[in-house]
């Protein structure tokens, strides 16, 4: 078998910066997709004639077979090679963002998008591998992961800015089109500078492992996603959540038995390792759902354009920002253990700040503090997590474990936006119904879909202020429930890093 390793000629070293450089734009698109369609869920909602659940699919079908193949596809990157699973994912994903805006209905649109997170599963594991791979030096390596990091919080909050200036120009699928110029410029130059590198003993092909490893995900993210439309004791929702619980206990089994597994599920007995995964799930759990409903809160109940909503993230993405690489400073003094814990407490108190809010409550004030403290506590908290789970595995394995990474971030996220908005729904339906006592049935079935089909309803009718006050306060009675739901989480995030992940770890030289 003829195995390509990782070249690293004086020119190379000299050039990793800027390989850096093109992996953090490779994330940056990605993750952004993750969030430039919630600024135009409105929008969405009233072209497209789409209900809750429908806007909930829109952002999750990216999500979920995002997550579902991340695993799949970091192992292939280690055993095919990095870059060339980089390149391969900037293709399809450029070609399907083209479906995405060219969509014409939303079934069209959600399909899209499943499609594109078949793309940015193949990039995102394969940017964080070769950061490992390229970075020999153990505190260059955890500068750029706090870089990399960085730019994964930048891209949260940049999402909103982005498709509120598309969209405040053009019409909804220009959020999708921008990707495809982003693609073939990351695409020729990753080419010409990013080095091929690769497990140099991939043993034999766990395909048993493969398949287990994407369909239990995908049973379990479906089932959380639509227990709250189907019911949470619905047979389908039942069954299927079922079976992927225990396609997920048989994956373990496989992997324990195997001799070349897919994933070393003996990994998760290191608490740094278990604890760090956590510390990612729980934090991006509270983010995508927390900004699921931001997004709307800003624009239909306070009425902001996309682009007034979206320049009112900067602040969340500037913070970001700047905590993350200096995250990394402040884990080599105080330890990984102190900066995780105090991050996700920090997220947690912001998200409680956040469940105060009312309709009007003044942007400059309870709205930006709220955010500015979850920013601050997301960038001390990814990028040392982050480094603590990469710096549990050996380079060969970087695919693997950066897929790892990925998915609890991704499984997280797509967590947060179906049970956040699964809490919110509960409580935005009722309220309005009671609220609407004595309007016509078919007004308040078209106001109990949306907030969205409210305030475009409210433009309609002769009472439209009745009904526009009551979805507002219907709305904000699940925003202000979901916030404290991601403040649990990712309270319970700090409490379990706090019990778990080790002080300090053990710094070894780079071979």
């Amino acid at each position: 078998m003829s195995v390509l390793t990782e070249v690293r000629s004086p020119q190379r070293t000299r050039t990793r910066w800027w390989i850096l450089a093109v992996l953090c734009l490779s994330l940056f698109m990605v993750v952004v997709d993750n969030t430039i369609v919630n600024v135009a869920l409105p929008t969405l909602s009233e072209e497209l004639s789409a209900t809750t659940a429908n806007l909930q699919w829109i952002v999750d079908a990216y999500t979920l077979v995002f997550s579902a193949l991340l695993l799949a596809f970091g192992y292939f990157g280690d055993r095919t090679g990095r870059r060339r699973a980089l390149q391969f994912g900037l293709v399809i994903f450029a070609i399907t963002s083209g479906l995405a805006a060219l969509s014409q209905t939303t079934e069209q649109l959600i399909g899209a998008r499943a499609l594109m997170g078949v793309g940015a599963a193949m990039i995102f594991p394969a940017t964080l591998a070769i950061i490992i791979n390229v970075f020999t030096d153990t505190r260059e390596r955890a500068m750029a992961i706090g870089i990399w990091s960085g730019v994964t919080g930048l891209a949260v909050a940049a999402g909103p800015v982005t498709g509120g200036l598309l969209l405040e120009h053009y019409w909804w699928g220009s959020i999708f089109l921008v990707n495809i110029p982003i693609a073939l410029l990351a695409l020729v130059a990753g080419r010409l500078l990013i080095p091929d590198s690769r497990d140099p003993r991939p043993g034999r092909l766990d395909r048993l492992g493969l398949l287990l490893s994407v369909t239990s995900v995908a049973a379990i993210v479906w089932a959380v996603i639509e227990a709250p439309h189907r019911g949470w004791t619905s047979p389908e929702v039942v069954i299927v959540g079922t079976t992927g619980l225990l396609l997920l206990a048989a994956f373990v089994a496989q992997e324990l038995r195997t001799r070349y597994p897919l994933l070393d599920v003996s990994l998760f007995r290191n608490p740094r390792f278990s604890a760090a995964s956590v510390a990612i799930a729980s934090a991006f759990f509270g983010l995508f759902g927390f900004i699921f409903l931001i997004t709307q809160y800003m624009q239909l109940v306070q009425g902001y354009s996309p682009l007034q909503a979206g320049l009112r993230t900067v602040p969340f993405a500037v913070v970001t920002g700047v905590f993350s690489p200096l995250s990394i400073a402040i884990m080599h003094r105080i330890g990984s253990k102190a900066v995780v814990a105090f991050g996700l407490t920090l997220m947690s108190a912001g998200f409680v700040m956040a469940s105060t809010l009312d309709a009007d409550s003044a942007y400059f004030g309870p709205v930006l503090a709220s955010m500015v403290v979850m920013a601050a506590g997301l960038g001390l908290t990814t990028s040392p997590a982050t480094e603590a789970i990469m710096g549990a595995l050996p380079a060969d394995k970087a695919g693997v474990g950066s897929a790892v990474n990925d998915t609890t971030r991704e499984l997280g996220g797509t967590l947060g936006v179906a049970i956040v908005g699964s809490v919110f729904a509960s409580l935005y339906g009722p309220r309005i119904v009671d609220g609407l006592n004595g309007f016509p049935d078919q007004v308040v079935a078209l106001a109990e879909e949306s907030m969205g089909a409210a305030v475009v309803l409210s433009e309609q009718i002769p009472q439209g202020e009745v009904l526009l006050e009551a979805a507002r306060s219907a709305f904000m009675a699940g925003f202000q429930a979901g916030s404290l739901v991601a403040a649990a989480a990712t309270g319970i995030g700090a409490v379990l890093a706090l019990l778990w992940l080790p002080a300090r770890h053990r710094v070894t030289a780079s071979t």
